[in-house]
């Protein structure tokens, strides 16, 4: 057997082994990056780029079957195959293609291709084939749909995250299920393309928003357009000649059967760390089996041991995925000595119509603070102008100081103010700070004018209920 000596093993090539594998290869040669299946990493190859493509054929879809309210009579059809392969070769020419160009670069002595796992503290062992040993280990191994066993007797007729992309023609009916961002991005996606798409959840809840009433608001929503039961469990699933069988039952008992030519399962990711056999390092492994480690440093139970990106099911963006790899890599290359970091604000973001986004802290995370939250529905002049007047904004703002802490968003064109707000909660601004700043009209922004407006109101309002309750009690 192989026997390879470094300082530095990266388990894993995706975006998070990338961003460590930059910022060590910078001060050492002596490092190697294991990658298990393909380059390309999550985000290029089966998340971010090729759903967005999806959408963006399918928002093309659905504003020729809304034309008409703007006086613009259109028509047209969904040439599925086409739709496809230009996702395909988009994603593998364009995003695949430019990961793999600097993949390409690195160096063959840094890199190994096999499945890793661990066969004694630092020592690695790849394929049963190469033996590694590494004063220090870099956990950036990702993550794989989960798939739950009641959907074995369908397996044939499953799609996940991973393997959506490759259909080369649109499923008559699919079945889509979970409610989360994989679901509704790509449920929506595939109903305005012309599939019949019933999704099916188990919480009645949309994982990124914590406010009942936005919560509410966005299952009403999307629930006008699209077939959703939002809680309940799949019982049973079977298949014959018509296609693969769900047996639902809601929340209230009712049972409901219907036959599908695919399903869908985004019922969230698994991290592989399951497949290193970690039980021969140390590392602390709690009973679900999510490994213990510190979000400032990202080092595990105190050994030279780091984990990044989608491994820890933490932050699963791709943002934040890299900023983990350069994390870990920092505190590799200093240990003992780690030197906590300053993470981002955080930021999530839905591509629904209407699109959800969340930025600093969440209102379940503020609950029982003092704070004042600002709240508008959807519905500025340029939203008008757009058609687009379905959702509400949530601001939260410190009561006393006026810093505004986080939002949550349900609305066109959620993205750009969630950015813009996640530079405001960066900056410690206050809602007067922003309110400074120009806005232009008629512009989406204007949403977020009037929302601080409305938080300023309300604070002033606190002020003078506080006085009199002051004089009275005097």
């Amino acid at each position: 057997m192989k026997t390879m000596n470094v300082d530095y093993a990266i388990i894993g090539a995706g975006t998070s082994g990338l961003g460590a594998y930059s910022t060590i290869s910078r001060q050492t040669d002596s490092v190697v990056m294991i990658q298990d299946g393909p380059y390309g990493t999550t985000c290029a190859r089966v998340g971010c780029m090729p759903s967005k493509l999806l959408i963006t054929a399918a928002d093309y879809a659905h504003h020729l079957n809304t034309s008409d309210f703007f006086g613009v009579p259109a028509s047209g059809r969904v040439d599925g195959p086409k739709v496809l392969e230009r996702l395909r070769r988009e994603r593998d020419h364009r995003f695949v293609a430019r990961n793999l160009s600097y993949v390409d670069k690195i160096p063959a002595h840094h890199k190994l291709e096999g499945r890793a796992r661990f066969v004694g503290p630092g020592c690695l062992r790849v394929d049963e084939s190469i033996e590694v040993n590494a004063k220090k280990v870099i956990l950036a191994c990702g993550s794989r749909p989960e798939i739950s066993e009641v959907f074995e007797p369908v397996m044939g007729r499953v799609l996940t995250s991973d393997t959506v992309f490759e259909l080369e023609v649109l499923p008559r009916s699919i079945a889509v299920i979970g409610m989360g961002v994989i679901a509704l991005e790509l449920g929506q996606a595939l109903h305005r393309l012309g599939v019949e798409t019933t999704l099916y959840g188990r919480s009645g809840k949309i994982n990124a928003l914590t406010h009942p009433t936005l919560q509410k608001q966005a299952i009403d929503i999307l629930g006008a357009e699209l077939d959703i039961y939002p809680s309940g469990r799949v019982l049973d699933t079977w298949e014959n000649a018509e296609g693969a069988w769900i047996e639902y039952q809601q929340e209230n008992g009712q049972r409901i059967t219907r036959v599908f030519d695919r399903v869908l399962v985004a019922t969230g990711r698994v991290s592989n760390v399951d497949r290193l056999t970690l039980e021969h390092t140390g590392v602390e492994v709690t009973e679900d089996g999510a490994v213990s480690f510190d979000p400032q440093t990202m080092r595990c139970s105190n050994l030279p041991i780091f984990i990044a990106g989608d491994a820890t099911d933490h932050l699963p963006v791709w943002h934040e995925a890299y900023d983990e790899g350069r994390i870990a890599a920092d505190n590799a290359l200093h240990y003992p000595s780690p030197s906590p970091a300053t993470r981002r604000t955080p930021l999530m973001v839905l591509f629904t119509d209407p699109q959800i986004a969340v930025v600093g802290q969440s209102f379940q995370q503020l609950e029982g603070k003092e704070i004042v939250i600002g709240e508008l529905p959807s519905a500025s002049p340029r939203h008008v102008v757009w058609n687009k007047v379905q959702g509400r904004i949530h601001v939260y703002v410190d009561a006393r100081s006026d810093v505004i802490l986080g939002a949550e968003l349900l609305g066109y064109g959620a993205e750009h103010l969630a950015h813009l707000l996640a530079l405001a909660i960066t900056h410690d601004m206050t809602t007067e700070q922003v309110l400074q700043m120009p806005i232009y009209h008629p512009s989406a922004e204007e949403l977020l004018r009037d929302v601080l407006i409305d938080v300023q109101k309300k604070r002033r309002r606190r002020v003078i209920q506080s006085r009199n309750h002051s004089s009275s009690m005097a």
